[in-house]
């Protein structure tokens, strides 16, 4: 018997290859002493500009030193109170610390000072979709898309509560309008492909999984759905041979993709 549609998401991994949930506009790309130093000396000449606070804040943030991030976007704060970005970013802090009320009363401040903040609603309907609030977090999603944003993450996120709720067409049309805003992101292809899947859409699903893996062939969750794809169709050389990918890329924990090679071997030449 086929093992049943493999709904892995990837959690949210595609953000950090091009939609990243990052910390503020002003984010480094990279941290080294050197910028920090530098940011330092900005500081200590405009002491009274938040800015300067929630640029180091977010550099730290982004190297993991999330105490002295919070140090950052605290004094943002103290010198100006109606700071939003600072909120949303000491926000995502505490998400990263696994502390989602902190966050949805830090994003509810951001979003009280700037109702149009469109990053603000995403990134508070993910709290909510983690938490599993998911009126809630579509009502964000769907705030952010009335608000005109342009990130993929709206869509994205949308897309995936769709698919809890058993509602594919609609994670589909989302899963589509997210490629149209990101079309490199391998993961939106194969949230597509698994709604697909669930509809008995093989081609489709075979289609969607084979540009997920053109774009990156290393995540073996998206080798074992296109397999899943091919062995519905009946093509059992190239199932097995998928199969065998997913396997080779988790070879300890793939057990399923282990379990459709003997499935498919007899196809194997």
């Amino acid at each position: 018997m086929i093992q049943g549609i493999f709904l892995i998401i990837l959690g949210t991994g595609f953000f950090l290859t091009g939609c990243q949930e990052n910390l503020s506009m002003h984010s480094l790309e990279n941290f080294s002493y050197e910028n920090i130093d530098s940011l330092t000396h900005a500081i200590q000449n405009d002491p009274n500009n938040p800015i300067g606070y929630n640029v180091r804040g977010s550099a730290y943030g982004r190297a993991g030193y999330y105490n002295k991030a919070l140090q950052d976007f605290n004094q943002a704060l103290q010198i100006n109170p109606n700071f939003y970005p600072a909120y949303a970013n000491r926000a995502l802090i505490d998400r990263y610390q696994n502390d989602p009320i902190a966050a949805l009363a830090d994003y509810n401040r951001a979003l009280e000072i700037n109702p149009n903040y469109a990053d603000g609603y995403i990134a508070r309907g993910n709290v909510y979709r983690e938490t599993r609030q998911f009126d809630l977090a579509l009502h964000d999603y769907n705030q952010a898309i009335e608000l005109g944003t342009n990130d993929a993450r709206a869509w994205y996120n949308r897309a995936l509560i769709r698919q809890l709720q058993n509602q594919h067409p609609q994670a589909i049309s989302d899963f589509g309008m997210a490629i149209s805003k990101q079309s490199r992101i391998p993961i939106l292809y194969n949230g597509r492909g698994l709604s697909y899947l669930a509809l008995k859409s093989w081609e489709n699903a075979e289609d969607d999984f084979s540009i997920a893996i053109s774009l990156n062939p290393n995540i073996a969750e998206i080798w074992f759905n296109q397999a899943l794809a091919f062995e519905h169709q009946g093509k059992k050389e190239k199932a097995y041979q998928a199969y065998f990918n997913a396997w080779s890329l988790n070879q300890q924990k793939d057990h399923a993709a282990y379990d459709g090679m003997q499935r498919t071997r007899t196809g194997k030449k």
